[in-house]
């Protein structure tokens, strides 16, 4: 990756908010990032020692977990810091550059894992009786580690496109983490050519996979339809509804940044605080609060602690 840039630094411009409020969206945002670490750590943990959730749906939602408890690190600790005081809004090139390719790599893995997760369902639903042997140990590892290289291929598309470009004149980036369309505001040389290839990139990623998700869907409520039972009706759709909450709460805000004419750069903070900070919260909540047996795992790791430390 080649640059010319004279930029060693940049400054982040955080949240638009009031100099008075740094107290509160500090501690608001802190128990926010320490629930989502110890949250999604516990679930992962579970999942591991928990024999009855060695299963397809408990190994994506494993990863899943593994991802949003990154992806809250990568962006949340410096938006932290940019509240606490000025010298926190400060990063090194190479930070931003690392910072960029990360949040990429991991919101892109995210995106192909979510669809993953929805053909997993489909399958589970609409071939019960096949469903083991066709979501074996070996594919879902398959399809994991697609997930991720897929990911990664993406990211160092956005990064290497972002940063060949030469910087060499303000530094200030209006946003509370590095992303490529603030960044690009800051380059010195025609950036139309790169907004356009990285806004195809975003597109066929963010598009696609949520195009693939619905139609998993569709499939999976052809299918519910088709139950006779009314509890039976109930208790698949219970299976699915919390993935497309997450997933809801995850495109929505994604389409409306990366994939909509024009930017308001105070806007698009604000909107970017549901995706970074909420999303990765809200994995460890919905899957716990609307999961019996993920409830019940939790129950038995907690009596195994009391009974391990009454020893």
């Amino acid at each position: 990756m080649t640059n010319s840039s004279l930029v060693t630094t940049f400054i982040l411009a955080g949240l638009a908010h009031a100099p008075e409020l740094d107290t509160f969206l500090f501690g608001s945002f802190m128990v926010i990032y320490v629930l989502t670490v110890v949250g999604n750590l516990l679930i992962m943990l579970v999942i591991i020692v928990d024999p009855h959730l060695h299963t397809p749906m408990y190994y994506f939602l494993a990863n899943l977990s593994f991802i949003d408890m990154w992806y809250s690190m990568v962006t949340v600790p410096k938006m932290l810091m940019t509240l606490v005081s000025p010298e926190g809004s400060a990063i090194s090139f190479p930070s931003c550059v690392a910072q960029l390719y990360s949040f990429h790599f991991l919101g892109s893995t995210e995106c192909f894992l979510y669809t993953v997760m929805s053909y997993d369902r489909f399958l589970a639903i609409s071939y019960p009786l096949q469903y083991a042997s066709m979501m074996s140990g070996r594919t879902c590892a398959i399809l994991a580690t697609a997930t991720w290289l897929s990911g990664s291929l993406h990211s160092a598309v956005q990064t290497t496109l972002t940063f060949r470009l030469p910087f060499c004149g303000p530094n200030q980036i209006q946003h509370y983490f590095c992303d490529a369309p603030p960044i690009l505001k800051l380059a010195c040389a025609d950036t139309s050519t790169v907004e356009m290839v990285i806004f195809v990139n975003i597109g066929v990623v963010a598009l696609g996979c949520f195009l693939l998700t619905v139609l998993s869907y569709v499939s999976i409520i052809h299918s519910i339809l088709k139950i006779r039972t009314s509890e039976g009706r109930w208790r698949a759709f219970q299976t699915c509804a919390s993935h497309c909450t997450v997933v809801l709460c995850f495109f929505v805000p994604c389409v409306f940044i990366y994939l909509r004419p024009g930017s308001k750069e105070a806007m698009d903070r604000v909107v970017a605080v549901f995706y970074t900070v909420l999303t990765p919260l809200l994995n460890p909540v919905v899957y716990t609060l609307r999961n019996k047996e993920v409830k019940k795992a939790l129950l038995k790791l907690k009596d195994k602690v009391v009974h391990f430390q009454s020893k």
